[in-house]
């Protein structure tokens, strides 16, 4: 299978029949036998999946960064095929091309759902659509550890101070991220119980939280985020997921402070604070600023839920934030606003250079020690370009199967950056259910394309046309 490490995949299906598991059991515990057999099913598969690819895979470390690209894009197929069968079997009578679609949109973390009235499912299948985002989420983060070789050092230094991962590094990494993570959605869960959130809300909520994914337990989020505590406190939380996994735990545990672990997450601060602030002074009227801040930070860190009926005349503004993203070790999505930031100031010394020649401009990052050289500004730079490019493609694509543009050019950046359709982007009432199938499955090729770090199409590419 063109020596790819399928035995890195065989742990992914093994939280699958874990979670299988428990939703068997959530069910029984319940009586929510509706759907039932079909988590047998899903644990069965998975856990034969499991076992093939733990048994006969061989992990080689040294594998080439294209064959371990392959396997990330390989697990981005096989694993949500696993996570469509409680969709396909059950009692919805939904298509396999809904349901492959429902899982993918989960385990992309992106939140497009084929189901017109959630108040009609089963809770058990909620639970497993949150499930799935979950696992999602985790797949993303190991998958940055695992691909750690394609980004650009001063990436790699808000993670190691090494230069390249070897193998015990890798295992060190990757426990500490899962541990980190489950606790995190734990701590999520527990507070959104303190301020009254009923139990089976707080937990899918949390899975949704912590993985910058986009699907809800109810309809509409404003039938659960009623008080004005419960959207702070909300707001606050979706910040998890916008800045570094690693932040609170290099907070609290690192001894000694080395400021590269940390000088993305100031920036972002930074950011978020003057954000916030310009939409206090100029865009918050009628005491409105709480529902501002659950907007900004819900598109700031790529998740997309919006309390409100939106407002037209900041739909743009919203999606600029969407593509601007959040941190490089987040599972939000976006362009990440390092890159951004870098190529603004990069471009802006540039034009300074030429227009004062006699003064010297630094490409240093602000508040820090840190310079970013020009083959990282040529990856940001060749990052957008891919970005464009497949927004316009994706567009293309959508228009052709009867989305009118404007619709296609929104859902095209929400897809790229793995945000759900919500009213604040002018895209609540976008009916997936009843999409062309050549629409749903470029939808479903571009969640992928934009959950996979978009330097790795270039790659891609690169070794397809220039083998040599």
């Amino acid at each position: 299978m063109l020596k790819l490490q399928i035995k890195y995949l065989s742990f992914f299906f093994g939280i699958v029949s874990i979670l299988s598991f428990f939703n068997i059991l959530y069910s029984y515990y319940f009586n929510l036998y509706l759907n039932l057999d079909t988590y047998y099913f899903t644990l069965l598969t998975s856990f034969i999946v499991f076992i093939i690819f733990f048994k006969f895979g061989k992990y080689n470390f040294k594998s080439n960064i294209f064959q371990k690209i392959l396997t990330i894009f390989l697990g981005y197929i096989l694993i949500p095929l696993t996570l469509s069968i409680p969709f396909y079997l059950s009692i919805y009578n939904l298509t396999f091309s809904n349901s492959f679609f429902e899982a993918i949109s989960g385990f992309t973390s992106t939140g497009f759902t084929v189901f017109e009235n959630i108040k009609l499912i089963d809770q058990s299948l909620i639970l497993w659509r949150s499930s799935i985002q979950w696992i999602g989420g985790l797949y993303f983060l190991f998958s940055i550890i695992y691909l750690i070789d394609i980004y650009d050092d001063s990436f790699k230094k808000t993670l190691t101070n090494f230069i390249s991962f070897n193998s015990s590094e890798i295992l060190k990494q990757a426990t500490k991220i899962f541990i980190l993570y489950s606790s995190l959605t734990i701590l999520i869960f527990l507070l959104l119980n303190f301020f009254s959130i009923r139990t089976f809300d707080s937990l899918n909520l949390a899975f949704t939280i912590i993985s910058s994914g986009g699907f809800l337990p109810v309809n509409d989020i404003s039938l659960i985020i009623r008080e004005n505590s419960q959207i702070i406190i909300f707001s606050i939380l979706m910040l998890f997921s916008f800045f570094s996994l690693f932040f609170t735990y290099n907070l609290i545990f690192l001894r000694k402070k080395n400021i590269n672990f940390f000088y993305e997450d100031f920036h972002l601060t930074i950011y978020l604070i003057i954000v916030l602030t310009i939409f206090l002074l100029f865009f918050s009227f009628k005491n409105d600023f709480l529902i501002n801040l659950f907007s900004i930070v819900s598109s700031m860190s790529n998740i997309g839920f919006s309390l409100d009926a939106g407002k037209p005349n900041l739909n743009f503004i919203f999606l600029i934030l969407v593509i601007i993203g959040g941190s490089f070790f987040s599972t939000s999505s976006g362009l990440r606003f390092i890159k951004v930031y870098s190529l603004f100031k990069f471009s802006l010394n540039q034009i300074l250079s030429f227009s004062r020649p006699k003064n010297v401009f630094m490409n240093k990052l602000i508040f820090t020690k840190i310079n970013f050289n020009l083959d990282e500004i040529n990856k940001y730079f060749l990052t957008i370009i891919v970005f464009i490019i497949s927004l316009i493609i994706l567009s293309i694509l959508l228009s052709l199967s009867g989305v009118n543009f404007i619709n296609s050019f929104k859902l095209s950046i929400l897809t790229l950056m793995n945000t759900v359709n919500s009213s604040i982007y002018g895209l609540e009432t976008f009916d997936f259910n009843n999409l062309q199938i050549f629409a749903k499955y470029s939808l479903i090729f571009f969640m992928i394309v934009g959950r996979i770090e978009l330097l790795t199409i270039l790659l891609l590419i690169k070794n397809f046309l220039f083998k040599n």
